[in-house]
């Protein structure tokens, strides 16, 4: 009888032990669960936030390749990046786990932000533009937009920083890749990338003239 006491003793413990494991690995799994979906989400916002630039783009086009003599290998650069940033498909709605696909990415959008930069560049000598309500507007949603991009990849950096670093800790590092919990990449800093690009048609003002070199 005793023994029996002390084996159904033992039996409780362990059972009380296993309930135990239990709550924690699957409060671990629903944390997991949480986290993925906030950095699908922020994905989700970077995709909305480039795809409305790209968007701007055949707007823009249109506005200014109605300006006299305008340089028709400019208009060309941006549209074949805008062309580029479409070639790259990406789920929306699931971040990508391939840092190389994420790069890829990256890549394709930044040939439109530098395109876009030059394409302002050159609008500078055209004035004329800087009178047109559709510009007006389209200087308005380019800088909101190019805010919002800096915005949402910050957002999305910091989701996937928590979800990284939670699957990698205990207990969650045990068992997150048997349930196909990865690594998300991240987007990677470049110079200047912390501060979005300024879109300035101030037409009216001269250029600056350069500081002469001393000698």
């Amino acid at each position: 009888m005793k023994k029996l006491a002390i084996g159904c003793g033992v039996l409780v413990v362990l059972g009380v032990v296993a309930l135990l494991v239990i709550g924690i690995a699957g409060g671990s799994y629903n944390h997991l669960v949480r986290l993925q979906q906030e950095v699908n989400k922020q994905w989700a916002q970077v995709q909305n936030v480039y795809q409305r630039r790209a968007d701007l783009v055949p707007n823009l086009v249109a506005t200014v390749s109605g300006a006299a003599n305008f340089e028709k290998s400019t208009l060309t650069e941006i549209t074949t990046a805008r062309a580029s940033v479409g070639q790259v498909k990406l789920d929306p709605n699931s971040a990508p786990t391939d840092p190389a696909k994420l790069a890829e990415f990256d890549r394709a959008q930044s040939q439109l932000s530098g395109a876009l930069s030059r394409l302002l560049v050159v609008v500078e000598k055209y004035p004329d533009l800087k009178a047109t309500q559709n510009f007006q507007e389209l200087q308005a949603q380019l800088e909101g937009t190019e805010n919002r991009i800096s915005v949402e990849r910050r957002n999305f950096n910091e989701a996937v920083q928590a979800y990284d670093t939670a699957i990698k800790s205990f207990p969650a590092v045990f068992y997150a890749g048997i349930f196909g919990f990865k690594d998300r990449p991240y987007f990677t800093s470049t110079l200047g990338a912390e501060t979005p690009p300024k879109v300035q048609f101030d037409f009216g003002k001269p250029a600056a003239t350069p500081a002469p070199e001393k000698q």
